[in-house]
């Protein structure tokens, strides 16, 4: 059966991330995540910095908290600082997952080297105070290996990343690699190629992965348009095809992310966006 996402409704901005910043200037939210705690609060993480763009200054994510996804957003205190004793250079794409009682971030770490930008791990007991794992970096691939995103796909997590096939560019790949303990992990394999080749941000930023019965779609930004998101449909979560291509989404860096009563949303955001915004996600047979 073939699935078919729809955005229901005009994208609608939940969180602006200017007030209460450096008076005068207006911040944009890139790459982001949202999770919820036990308590049932939300929490957005993202990478932040002033407007127009300036990827090689974000330093430290944004954390923001609210009862319900549509906000009010209350601003808390600025994590994950990059830390530059471990060559870190700018920290990017945060991706957070609760699992056995922790909070899980993997994020992309750079380098002033951009084939040794590399996938870190953090944890977290309560989602304000996050520890370095003594194993990063997790992975290393490709020209700035970045946008790590997690799921549990039967009994093995998977992560994916978007890469390049070789480290000094080539075609624009999503990869993925298992684990059994979200620290170590193993088998990389190339999920999804592009005909596009180059080094920096190209059209697999950003991948998102989503499970609907026995099928699999991959939203990935297309960087043709900033604002748009591409999704592939296919049965083997390991191999997605340009041909598949199910829908195209006006949005940048897109989130899916489901409330505890099934509604699905999915975020959008970027550079001069404004801020972070969600709209209604349904997912149909087509």
């Amino acid at each position: 059966m073939k699935i078919e996402p729809i955005a229901v409704e005009d994208f609608t901005r939940i969180y602006d991330p200017s007030p209460g910043r450096i008076q005068g200037y207006a911040w944009y939210v890139n790459d982001h995540t949202f999770i919820r705690d036990e308590a049932g609060q939300w929490h957005l993480f993202g990478i932040t910095q002033q407007n127009p763009f300036r990827p090689f200054e974000e330093v430290f994510f944004t954390h923001v908290t609210a009862a319900d996804l549509f906000g009010p957003w209350s601003k808390q205190d600025d994590v994950m600082y990059r830390d530059e004793s471990i060559g870190e250079s700018v920290v990017w794409a945060p991706h957070v997952i609760r699992h056995d009682g922790r909070y899980w971030m993997f994020y992309c770490g750079g380098d002033k080297d951009p084939t040794q930008f590399r996938i870190q791990l953090a944890t977290s007991d309560n989602l304000w105070d996050w520890r370095r794992a003594d194993e990063n970096p997790l992975v290393q691939d490709g020209y700035e290996a970045r946008d790590p995103m997690v799921i549990r796909i039967g009994d093995e997590w998977v992560m994916y990343y978007t890469a390049t096939s070789e480290p000094s560019g080539g075609n624009h790949t999503v990869a993925a690699v298992v684990s059994d303990d979200l620290v170590h992990w193993r088998d990389k394999r190339t999920v999804f190629v592009s005909d596009r080749t180059g080094t920096g941000g190209g059209p697999t930023e950003s991948p998102f992965v989503v499970a609907e019965g026995d099928r699999f779609l991959l939203f990935v930004c297309t960087n043709r348009r900033y604002i748009e998101t591409a999704v592939y449909e296919s049965d083997d979560p390991f191999s997605f095809d340009a041909s598949n291509l199910v829908a195209k989404i006006p949005a940048h860096a897109a989130e899916v992310i489901e409330t505890p009563q099934g509604q699905r949303y999915i975020s959008g955001c970027g550079w001069g966006m404004g801020g972070v915004y969600l709209a209604p996600l349904r997912l149909t047979p087509g």
